[in-house]
């Protein structure tokens, strides 16, 4: 998932009182076991509880999460260049197969969201393979380097709240793998937003990131809660496009979603 949600608005979302965003930033792994004791306090200000609390205190500067944050190249590729790399002509043929294994869950789906089933299946196949790689970096770690990091610290420390309190609620574990942002599961949750538009897509009563039923539920929700009109179509010129915006800021990325969507379900 890209980042994109305004910085300060998940922690209002859960009667968390923001954190006063005083801690001093860095730019290297030398500040950071001072930081984290001043952020501490911000997170305890904030709500986060003393499960979250002692996460936070064993977190470790990642270095690879920097590496990762400072070489996005990709999204810089022309279209074409783009679905090469990323193999779209993939995810539409192995997502038409998914789709035709399982209907009654893909409309399930669309029936409660709006949103059309093709588009949640490619959403998937781009962010993770269907689940085939999730990830391999240590949430915490990724998501409190980035919230010390000086580059913007003012989105992720929200994220970093959030993930604390997941951890608070059991959501989550101190261990819990992920992206190398830090982001969640099938489709690649920032905590944040898994916090706020989770969804417990199989019935179970909890909501896990890493079962595919509730991260496409929350999937479908995240896109329904920013603006989704269903029925309506979502190629670019539209409403819903806007909206897919909200998901990857990147045009050439939105561009792939619309593309490979319509094509899974046409």
């Amino acid at each position: 998932m890209s980042f994109r949600l305004a910085a300060l608005a998940f922690a209002a979302a859960f009667s968390l009182a923001a954190p006063a965003l005083a801690a001093s930033c860095g730019n290297s792994a030398s500040g950071f076991a001072a930081w984290k004791q001043q952020f501490a306090q911000e997170a305890a200000q904030a709500g986060v509880g003393q499960r979250g609390l002692s996460a936070l205190a064993n977190t470790q500067y990642a270095q690879a999460t920097i590496a990762a944050d400072r070489g996005q190249k990709s999204f810089k590729l022309s279209y074409d260049q783009f679905c090469q790399k990323r193999g779209c002509d993939v995810i539409v043929s192995q997502g038409r197969k998914r789709k035709a294994q399982n209907p009654a869950f893909y409309q399930s789906l669309e029936s409660r969201y709006g949103v059309p089933a093709g588009l949640i299946i490619a959403i998937h196949g781009m962010e993770t393979g269907f689940g085939n790689f999730m990830g391999n970096s240590n949430v915490l770690n990724a998501t409190a380097t980035l919230a010390y990091d000086c580059r913007r610290p003012q989105f992720f420390q929200p994220h970093l709240v959030s993930a604390l309190v997941m951890i608070d609620r059991g959501m989550i574990s101190p261990g819990a793998v992920g992206a190398k942002h830090g982001e969640l599961g099938h489709t690649q949750f920032l905590p944040g937003n898994a916090l706020r538009f989770g969804q417990d897509g199989n019935g179970d009563g909890r909501i896990d990131f890493n079962n595919m039923s509730d991260a496409l539920a929350s999937t479908a929700n995240y896109l329904r809660m920013k603006g989704w009109a269903p029925g309506q179509p979502y190629q670019p010129g539209t409403r819903n496009y806007n909206v897919l915006k909200e998901w990857n800021a990147a045009s050439v990325y939105q561009q792939a979603l619309a593309s490979m969507g319509a094509r899974i379900d046409g």
